[in-house]
C-alpha cells in the first residue's frame, strides 16, 4: 500500500478533475487519502474557474486581434478620490493573447499580492507608459480633464505606438481608434494590467509623501479621506500636495488657509 506521502506525489501533477487516479484512490478508507483527494480537487477547479475568468477578460482584445488589430493598449489611472497627491495613469500593451495569472481590477487583487502581479505585468508587457499629473494641476483644470490629460499623456509615452486603445470608462481626444468600456478593469486584461500599473505607482508615490508628512497617515490611506487624515488636516493644516479644489478642503481652505 502506497503511503500517503506517495499518494500526494502522485496527485501532485493532476490537472484534469477525471483524471483516472482520483478513482484508483477512491476506496481508500484513510482520512488523510481522501483529504487529499477532495483538496486537490478543489484546487483544480479553482485553476479551472480562475482561467475561464482570464479567458472571459480577454474576450475584448482578442475581438481586436481577429480584426487585425497588433498592439491593443489597455488605459487605467488611479487616484481620482483622494484629497491629496497626483493621479497616475498608465497605458499597457500586452503581447497577443497574454494571459497573467491573478490579474483583475486592482480594487478586487487583496493589497499583499498588488506588487507580484505588478512585477508580472512589468515583465510581460510590450510596453508601458506611466504618467503623473500632480495636485496642483488638478485644482486648475479639474480632476476629469486632469484625468484625461494624465492618460493622453501616458499613451504618449509608450515605446511601441498602439493601434487600438481600451480605456476604463473614459473617451480620448485622439486619433487612435478606441473604445469606453465601463467598468473595464474588471472585464479587460489589457485595463486590468494598466490598473494594477496605475495603482502600485501611486501607491508608492504616496508612502514616500508618507516619509514627509507622517502625520496625514498617507501611507495607509493613500490620500483619502479617512478619520486620520482629516483629523491631521485639522489639527496641522494642508501640505503642498493636497488638493485645494476638494471638498471639505476646499471649504477649509477659503475660510482659514
Amino acid at each position: 500500500m502506497l503511503t500517503i506521502k506517495e499518494i500526494k506525489s502522485l496527485l501532485t501533477p493532476i490537472n484534469e478533475i477525471d483524471d483516472p487516479i482520483f478513482q484508483k484512490f477512491s476506496d481508500d478508507k484513510r482520512i488523510g487519502v481522501q483529504n487529499l483527494i477532495q483538496k486537490k480537487r478543489k484546487e483544480i477547479k479553482q485553476e479551472k474557474d480562475e482561467l475561464k475568468r482570464l479567458e472571459q477578460m480577454l474576450s475584448y482584445e482578442r475581438n481586436l486581434y481577429q480584426k487585425g488589430f497588433s498592439f491593443v493598449c489597455g488605459v487605467d489611472e488611479a487616484g481620482r478620490g483622494p484629497l491629496a497627491g497626483p493621479i497616475v495613469a498608465a497605458a499597457v500593451i500586452l503581447p497577443i493573447n497574454t494571459i497573467i495569472d491573478g490579474l483583475n481590477d486592482s480594487k478586487k487583487i487583496p493589497k499583499k499580492k498588488h506588487k507580484a502581479i505588478y512585477q508580472l505585468v512589468m515583465d510581460k508587457a510590450l510596453s508601458i507608459g506611466i504618467s503623473i499629473i500632480d495636485n496642483n494641476v488638478i485644482d486648475d483644470i479639474n480632476i476629469y480633464q486632469a484625468s484625461k490629460l494624465a492618460m493622453l499623456d501616458a499613451v504618449s509615452k509608450l515605446d511601441t505606438i498602439p493601434d487600438f486603445l481600451l480605456i476604463d470608462a473614459m473617451s480620448l481626444d485622439c486619433d487612435i481608434p478606441q473604445e469606453a468600456i465601463i467598468k473595464g478593469d474588471a472585464k479587460s486584461l489589457s485595463i486590468a494590467a494598466a490598473s494594477i500599473v496605475a495603482k502600485v505607482t501611486r501607491d508608492q508615490l504616496m508612502s514616500d509623501y508618507h516619509i514627509q508628512y507622517p502625520a496625514y497617515d498617507f501611507v495607509n490611506n493613500a490620500g483619502y479621506g479617512t478619520k486620520t487624515h482629516l483629523d491631521a488636516i485639522k489639527n496641522h493644516g494642508i501640505t503642498p500636495i493636497h488638493r485645494k479644489s476638494f471638498e471639505p478642503i476646499k471649504s477649509m481652505f477659503n475660510n482659514s488657509f
